[in-house]
């Protein structure tokens, strides 16, 4: 029986974590990783000295920059810096661009960024044109409305206009799951908050990490409703062919999962009043 390529290609993580909890986590010395074979991408960046990294800017618990402080910050950033560190020695060898749904394919094949860290979902149709590395979250998506609105799950969408992010796997979803729904497209998840905002949608979605970040920066406005109708494992994204970057990638994150660190920074980022905690190595949760 041919096994479908999203799960084999899940089942292959599975292995790889349990032989990295066996095997010891990954360390490098002060100075970083030996170099890689002249040629790689790996080796471009450690020429370089820094590695370029697509995040977002726009959502609070994963990629933010923050008007306050005009500081990038998140889960999904402090990943990077785990990244140069392991490669570099130094955690702030990185320079971060914001990658959002409908370039980030883009900026990986044309050179503009070396690794996505973008909410960015493992699924087969992106398989066929990027590599992932193993599945550091699993989200799902959710529903973002005002806090008086009478929606409270999919049931209510129809007739209603909701709002996403174009090239998202949120769109793909909301279209299949409520087609009776007037979908309106946005570049950034905050742009079709601030839609809503001005009545201009009557409800958001994503996945439910992204959603309850703006629903802590103003909780007497917004609520998330409907609970989560999809699973979404996220993964690095990394342009085809670049086995030793997709190693490296993959060490930092089986590292982080095995030390501790991943479950420090889900403490510290996602909103742990809102959204359960899973196991860093939860594979099961990916059907």
């Amino acid at each position: 029986m041919r096994i479908p390529r999203l799960r084999r290609v899940i089942f292959l993580t599975l292995v790889a974590w349990l032989l990295g909890a066996c095997g010891g986590t990954a360390t490098t010395g002060s100075k970083g990783l030996a170099q890689a074979p002249a040629g790689t991408l790996l080796r471009k960046i450690q020429d370089r000295g820094k590695i370029v990294i697509g995040v977002r800017f726009d959502v609070p618990t994963l990629g933010y920059l923050n008007p306050q402080t005009n500081q990038l910050e998140g889960f999904d950033v402090e990943m990077g810096h785990a990244i140069a560190e392991y490669i570099f020695g130094d955690r702030n060898a990185v320079i971060y661009k914001e990658a959002i749904s409908n370039n980030r394919i883009a900026y990986l094949k044309d050179g503009t960024v070396d690794v996505i860290l973008s909410t960015m979902t493992i699924n087969e149709e992106q398989l066929q044109q990027i590599d992932f590395s193993v599945v550091y979250y699993i989200g799902g998506q959710s529903l973002l409305v005002p806090k008086n609105s009478s929606i409270k799950g999919l049931a209510d969408l129809r007739g209603k206009h909701v709002g996403t992010v174009r090239g998202s796997t949120a769109e793909k979803n909301i279209r299949e799951q409520a087609p009776e729904a007037e979908v309106s497209l946005f570049d950034r998840y905050a742009d079709a908050v601030v839609a809503m905002d001005a009545g201009q949608v009557d409800a958001v979605t994503a996945q439910d990490v992204i959603l309850y970040g703006f629903q802590r920066l103003e909780p007497d406005k917004w609520q998330v409703v409907g609970g989560q109708f999809t699973k979404e494992p996220y993964g690095a994204a990394i342009a085809k062919g670049n086995t030793e970057l997709l190693d490296a990638v993959n060490a930092v994150i089986k590292a982080m999962k095995a030390d501790g660190r991943w479950a420090m920074l889900y403490k510290q980022w996602i909103p742990s009043d809102n959204v359960p905690a899973p196991p860093p190595n939860d594979w099961q949760a990916v059907k």
